[in-house]
């Protein structure tokens, strides 16, 4: 199983902080460092210093690591255009040399558009949906030849598809909870199908979902990777436990119940049992960028023993 981390740096974490966490999870050997794509904080607190451009940062990122892959888990179709976020990622994949993954969602979080001037379509499926096959289209188009594309949101006149990303196909992932469409965009365009903040219960039957919508579109489901994201909170003792949950403002109960939380021996536990329902890739949100120790611990007494 991957272990990745994730981070949610709109709720009080400058660039530094960023590149110490991701600098640290390449060293403890995790698999990725995503984040999301937010300018506006949520719920109470401090918002200093101000919130990070999500692509910005991972070509800041890209140039200051090797090895660890980078993506948005996940960025919005209503902050990008496609035409330009093609541009953005494929030139983030050339600066890593090949590491970037690219997460794409329909955006959710309406009081955000409202502070930044940013539209906020009531229907927003659509534009998700133009928005892959615009980017997988530029990004598959050969060199000298050209791509347009005329649909309800969208519309692109001879395009070039340039730059190329390094990768021949840069990772696509897809998530949502949706029982119909977002099954089959998944089964359409991702390489990888996610869940966030997913009930437990309810993780296994929409992974049959999309593994049905898969078949249905007569494409092997083993194709793709299904993974999920937890909030974590892990503790070498209970005292660590409850100093990391209430540093991000969370019970410890509760975070047992909806994340991975508590010693390395439960949240072990709680990864065996994803991994039996067909989960094979965890993003760990590590809320609290300043906590190394954390991905420490992480590392040492969880990962290593995952396999």
């Amino acid at each position: 199983m991957d272990l990745r981390i994730f981070t949610e740096p709109q709720q009080g974490a400058s660039y530094d902080h960023q590149l110490a966490m991701a600098q640290r999870a390449e060293q403890l050997g995790f698999d990725a460092f995503f984040r999301s794509d937010h300018f506006l904080r949520m719920g109470d607190g401090d918002a200093l210093p101000g919130p990070t451009d999500a692509w910005t940062t991972l070509a800041g990122l890209a140039r200051e690591t090797s090895r660890i892959r980078l993506g948005t888990l996940v960025s919005s179709a209503t902050f990008r255009h496609p035409g330009i976020l093609a541009v953005q990622v494929a030139q983030v994949d050339a600066m890593s040399g090949g590491r970037v993954e690219l997460g794409l969602g329909t955006g959710w979080f309406a009081e955000e558009h409202a502070a930044l001037g940013v539209p906020f379509p009531e229907k927003r499926f659509r534009m998700l949906e133009e928005q892959l096959e615009i980017l997988t289209g530029l990004w598959s188009t050969p060199a000298g030849e050209t791509y347009s594309f005329d649909g309800r949101h969208y519309q692109l006149t001879d395009n070039p598809g340039l730059p190329k990303p390094v990768q021949a196909s840069v990772p696509v992932v897809v998530g949502g909870n949706g029982p119909r469409r977002t099954p089959r965009l998944a089964a359409r365009f991702a390489s990888e199908y996610n869940q966030s903040f997913p009930e437990k219960d309810a993780v296994a039957p929409q992974i049959a979902r999309v593994r049905a919508a898969c078949e249905e579109a007569g494409r092997d489901p083993d194709e793709l990777t299904y993974s999920v994201a937890f909030v974590a909170a892990v503790g070498s003792d209970e005292a660590e436990v409850r100093r990391r949950a209430d540093a991000i403002g969370r019970e410890p109960a509760e975070l047992r119940e909806h994340g991975l939380a508590g010693s390395p021996a439960e949240v072990l536990d709680g990864l065996g049992q994803l991994a039996e329902i067909g989960v094979t890739r965890v993003y760990l949100q590590c809320l609290d960028l300043t906590d190394l120790d954390h991905l420490d611990l992480i590392a040492d007494a969880v990962m290593a023993k995952v396999g």
